[in-house]
């Protein structure tokens, strides 16, 4: 198939793909129904106490921190508390802008199937019973299209419930504000605005919190690799969680090989415990040293790692906005994912996205199931020689350059 054709066989697909199904038109009437069904009013409670939804995995939940210290900043004596799923857990703990963190195994974010078609609603009218005891001023649902947990702040009588205005979510809504095509993290800003007023996305706080206990684990850990602290070292985490948004292991380990000479630095590759098994494939094509780090480090050891690097690669994933948290250059391959949305937060010249021109792109796809991967050329169209060139201008890169 020629590339025109393929583009517009994968257009088709994609407006195929985001056509809303006859079943979801179903729910989003009954939700209608749901959202207009008279509430108890909501208990009443000293002081102030507004609670924060999150249900996504480590990088969504990273960008929304901004948004939590702009928060904190306008309201010193308010309570905030996080409701996350217990994956997400561990990225908001050094957060002392966070009074509370709770957790919930979120339908369709567990990545567990549902038990049967009522456990979704029976989980959420058990949350919201649990959310009314404890009694909230206010929720911000910070996912866009998140209309369970904007169901169960509904559900669980918080008079003020704001989020963004998409169909299934609105209508639990006290505020719903326009939903516009911006960064995720200009997104979330605009949801505390309410208490904070209009905010500088440029003036924004965006860092991860580690320890010192952190870095000594790191410092340890390369040394018995024979790392030492005076030797330069650049990272790789190759890993994305869906096959649609990887890139060429083969590639990985020329990079990584090159980039070993030019940069006169070690390499570290990092993942989960998951993806150990590709790393090692990466590496048995390589003829430079490496280290592997995949499985052994929570958040804030990998945290420590980066700040350790001169740069940092890989597609896109929470890893790199990690990555960009704790200011180091970075690197990130972007496929069916739309980096005006998602990309690294921070300036360009040190965080570089490399991205294909293929007109089907951002598709905005992660899940295409069974399709050929040889008709999602996205990644692959990415070369060896772009990911050398953003490399080393990364590892360059200086505030005032």
């Amino acid at each position: 198939m020629d590339r025109e054709a393929l583009v517009l066989r994968n257009r088709s697909m994609t407006v195929a793909f985001h056509t809303t199904p006859l079943k979801h038109n179903i729910r989003r009437a009954l939700l209608h129904s749901m959202s207009v069904i008279p509430r108890l009013p909501p208990r009443r409670i000293p002081g102030q106490r507004i609670l924060l939804i999150r249900p996504d995995h480590l990088g969504d939940v990273l960008l929304t921190t901004p948004a939590i210290r702009a928060l904190r900043e306008a309201l010193p004596h308010a309570e905030l508390h996080a409701l996350v799923g217990p994956w997400s857990a561990r990225v908001l703990t050094g957060y002392s802008e966070i009074d509370t963190i709770l957790t919930l195994p979120f339908p369709g974010f567990s990545r567990q199937p549902n038990e049967n078609l009522r456990s979704p609603y029976q989980m959420g009218v058990n949350a919201a019973r649990h959310l009314r005891r404890v009694a909230y001023d206010a929720a911000i649902i910070f996912r866009p299209d998140h209309w369970w947990g904007a169901m169960i702040t509904h559900l669980a009588n918080i008079p003020e419930r704001i989020g963004y205005d998409l169909p299934d979510t609105a209508p639990f809504l006290t505020k719903a504000l326009e939903h516009r095509h911006q960064h995720v993290v200009v997104q979330n800003l605009r949801l505390v605005e309410r208490w904070t007023g209009t905010l500088n996305a440029d003036t924004v706080d965006f860092n991860f919190p580690f320890t010192e206990v952190d870095q000594f684990y790191i410092d340890g850990y390369l040394e018995e690799w024979r790392i030492d602290k005076q030797q330069p070292i650049f990272c790789i985490h190759p890993g994305s969680g869906t096959w649609v948004k990887q890139w060429p292991e083969a590639r990985w380990a020329e990079v990584a090989d090159t980039l070993t000479e030019q940069l006169n630095a070690r390499v570290v590759f990092t993942g989960g415990e998951h993806e150990v098994h590709m790393i090692k494939r990466i590496v048995q094509h390589m003829s430079q040293p490496a280290c592997i780090i995949a499985g052994e480090t929570h958040i804030g050891q990998l945290a420590a790692l980066y700040a350790r690097a001169l740069v940092v690669l890989g597609p896109d994933s929470g890893p790199l906005h990690l990555a960009a948290a704790v200011d180091t250059p970075t690197v990130t391959l972007y496929g069916p994912a739309d980096p005006v949305e998602f990309g690294p937060w921070g300036p360009p010249k040190q965080h570089i996205v490399l991205a294909s021109d293929i007109g089907c792109r951002p598709c905005r796809i992660l899940d295409w199931a069974d399709d050929n991967p040889d008709f999602h050329p996205c990644m692959r169209d990415i070369s060896i020689a772009q990911v050398l060139s953003a490399a080393r201008h990364a590892a360059a890169y200086s505030p005032d350059s």
